[in-house]
């Protein structure tokens, strides 16, 4: 799945379906973000809570080229989630 823009209290509910149909599907997830040029917490930590299911079911998100916003707030608040792993 791609997205770009920003990913905000507007674009919130958006962006939650978006990862409730990217959970839907088999295997690894993977999010091609190098499109989008903001993530606020409540995305990031949406981003976290949809990690958070699929590691529970042995898989992980893979997330390319997010934002630097998204790349701080996973580092300060969710830095021990191993489900997700950054590229490029």
């Amino acid at each position: 799945m791609s997205a770009s823009g920003e990913i905000s209290l507007t674009t919130q509910p958006e962006w939650e379906g978006a990862l409730e149909r990217l959970l839907s599907r088999g295997g690894d997830a993977y999010l091609e973000l190098s499109a989008v040029t903001f993530v606020d917490v409540a995305g990031t930590s949406a981003l976290a809570l949809a990690a958070q299911r699929l590691g529970r079911a042995g898989r992980r998100i893979v997330v390319h080229e997010p934002p630097p916003s998204l790349r701080r707030a996973l580092e300060m608040f969710w830095s021990d989630l191993t489900v997700i792993e950054v590229t490029g």
